[in-house]
This record gives structure tokens, sequence and C-alpha cells, in this order.
């Protein structure tokens, strides 16, 4: 007798993660979940999703530090300099929120970056309480070649993945995302 499909995420297969599935993909779910099949893990358990998740922060954290030090950025700079890339100009607030640090810690990151030139602050023509971020001409040539930094380390990351394989993997991270900011 065969065992039920494993689910994820409020009860949907992994073939159903979104609507966009392929065969390929759902095939390669199938074989992700037939591969990881096992019994129920108790919670502290080194198997455990959570702490997995975790452990794969902390290397991805180090080695992203140890990528961005060649180039005279951290961590925190290039998530800002991401953040501002992907979103144009942007108040220190939504900054902070967006790179998960306090907008205290934005701030300070900021004036190190506008010292080194790589953003620029202006008031918010509507609300002068308001300073707007935005990248300069030398931070978005550093912003791309540090991403080609970071393009490596989640490379390396991925390895032995297949490209299926790692759509599928940010698609059940992007859910769990979704299941832990709505509850």
């Amino acid at each position: 007798m065969s065992k039920p499909a494993r689910t994820i995420a409020h009860g949907r297969t992994p073939s159903s993660l979104t609507p966009r599935t392929s065969a390929k993909e759902a095939s390669s779910a199938s074989a992700i979940a037939s591969a990881t099949k096992a019994t129920p893990v108790s919670p502290g358990s080194p198997a455990h999703s959570t702490y997995l998740i975790g452990q794969l922060d902390r290397i991805v954290t180090k080695r992203l530090a140890e990528a961005l030090a060649g180039y005279g950025l951290t961590l925190p700079q290039f998530t800002a300099l991401s953040v501002l890339h992907a979103r144009g100009r942007s108040s220190n607030a939504q900054l902070a929120e967006r790179s998960f640090i306090t907008p205290q810690a934005a701030n300070e990151v900021m004036k190190t970056m506008e010292a080194k030139g790589w953003v620029t602050r202006t008031n918010d023509p509507t609300n002068r309480r308001i300073v707007l971020l935005q990248l300069t001409t030398a931070g978005q040539a550093l912003f791309e070649q540090c991403g080609e930094a970071a393009s490596r380390v989640e490379t390396a990351m991925l390895h032995g993945l297949d490209t299926d394989q790692a759509h599928l993997l940010r698609s059940m991270l992007q859910i769990c995302i979704r299941n832990l900011r709505s509850a």
C-alpha cells in the first residue's frame, strides 16, 4: 500500500505549490518528497526544518560577508544597495524594513554609504521630515560588482539542484515566508 503524498503549506502537495507548476516541476517535487519522506521529526532535532533554515541562514550570511569584504562592503550595506537598486528611491524606514534592520541601524549604514559616495539623501518634496535615499552611479556600479559575488554564493548553494528544483525551492521558501508573516 502506498503512502499518501507528503503535504506542504496548508495541505497542498508539492505538485500544487504554485499555479504555474509544470509537469517537470511536479515530477521534481514528487521526487523530492519521496526522497525526503521520513518519520516525523521532533522539535529540536537536527533535521527539523527551522533548524536547517537557521543553519543555512548562518552559512549564507558568513559566505556573503566573506565575498563582500573584498569590495569593502558589509552585508547590511549590500542589502541596502540591493533594496535601493530594486526600488529606486526609498525612505530610511522603508529601507530598514526591507533590509531587516532597525531604522537607527539603517541610518548609520546610510551615513557610511553616503560618505563613500554610494547613495544620496534628498528631502521628500511632499513631506520634508522624510529623507529619500537613492543610489549614485558609483553605488550602482558597486552593486553590480557585488551582485556577481552574491550570485556566485547562490550558485554554490544551489549546486546539485536543477533549474526546476531551484525554482521549487524558492517557491517553497516564499510559501514559508507568507505563512509566518500572516500568522
